[in-house]
């Protein structure tokens, strides 16, 4: 494919220099031309998966406003390829771009089900909720092969460990026997991702997840065998699904949901290029609006980093944002509760098998 061509299928249309990195690659017209008058593509676009066994899997999550205090991330990258996605940037730490690299070499943690059994027979661990997964998605397309996750799973629920899902893949139905056995003692609750009630526009914003109907089916059969799911519309980008918001919680109220979350786009790090670049190529009618909506809410930038301001945003949007979740909620899903996860049962299965006396 020649180089300026839009790459259909994926999020990011670019590989980024990584900021670690002293030298940078640039891909020459002459290369290009070579391979054009050779009839080859200049790069492939297939998926590689590089097998990773990391000396520990549980993360402490310090960011005071992500809402977790551990996360456990099975892979590093993600196929989805949704081109807003915050975790781009740690694919640098990898050695990797967060552009196309970040979609296309995914780093499989080979050894997570035996760290994490490691990590919850030490004596020094308490119960507290451990999230899958606080950075790329637990339930992406390469889960169906090597079933991390599904072992994750079966652990905690050997140990009677409370745990969370964020996913916005459907493969999480795979699992569902398990993750019923877990709720039925209040051990899970998952979050699930949907951004639109739009194919269209999750085909180009997220162009490898499960489409939003079989999402929706997801968020109903999880409910209807009594799974607490709460959906997060993250993140709400300005003139793409800004405008969906009352429709969207009307829809998963409806479906079951307890609640409903949401975060206004910030592109932080490498975010901003690669974003830019890609919604100059997919969406060039509205660019230009949607990147200056972006900073209105941002102080003028395209990201803020201050903890409790960043995530929601600041200005006449973000506050117009808000008061509509604000009435949403108070329409459709009032007096619906948040579950509140059980870390009582953990102690007596340390071992992964309970104590008698």
């Amino acid at each position: 494919m020649a180089e300026n061509e839009f790459l259909k299928g994926r999020g990011a249309q670019m590989n980024v220099h990584n900021r670690f990195f002293e030298h940078s690659h640039e891909t020459r017209d002459d290369f290009l031309n070579y391979c054009a008058a050779e009839g080859d593509d200049w790069e492939d676009n297939k998926t590689v998966t590089i097998e990773t066994f990391p000396k520990s899997i549980v993360n402490k999550v310090d960011s005071p406003d992500v809402g977790m205090g551990y996360s456990l991330n099975p892979y590093q990258g993600c196929e989805h390829g949704c081109i807003y996605c915050y975790a781009r940037n740690s694919h640098e730490y990898w050695g990797f771009s967060a552009g196309k690299d970040f979609e296309r070499k995914i780093l499989v943690k080979k050894n997570a089900v035996e760290l994490l059994e490691k990590k919850l027979r030490s004596r020094s661990w308490e119960a507290i909720p451990i999230i899958l997964s606080g950075n790329t998605d637990c339930y992406q397309p390469i889960e169906k092969k090597f079933q991390i996750t599904q072992n994750l799973l079966k652990t905690f629920l050997k140990f009677k460990h409370p745990t969370g899902i964020i996913t916005k893949n459907s493969l999480i139905l795979r699992d569902l026997d398990i993750i019923k056995e877990l709720a039925a003692d209040n051990l899970i609750t998952v979050n699930l991702s949907i951004t639109s009630l739009s194919e269209e526009t999750r085909r180009i914003v997220e162009p490898r997840t499960a489409t939003i109907k079989k999402r929706l089916q997801t968020l109903e059969t999880l409910t209807n065998n009594n799974i607490p799911v709460r959906v997060m519309m993250a993140p709400i980008i300005p003139s793409i699904n800004s405008h969906e918001i009352l429709p969207l919680v009307k829809e998963i109220a409806e479906r079951g949901a307890f609640g409903v979350g949401y975060t206004i786009v910030r592109l932080n790090g490498a975010i901003g290029q690669i974003f830019t670049d890609w919604i100059q190529k997919a969406m060039p009618d509205r660019a230009a609006k949607v990147l200056h909506q972006i900073e209105s809410v941002h102080g003028g930038s395209l990201n803020d980093s201050r903890y409790g301001v960043r995530m929601k945003g600041e200005g006449e949007f973000a506050n117009q944002v808000a008061q509509q979740f604000k009435i949403a909620r108070g329409l459709y899903l009032k007096d619906r509760e948040k579950p509140v996860l059980n870390c009582s049962l953990f102690e007596q299965q340390r071992d992964g098998q309970m104590k008698l006396f």
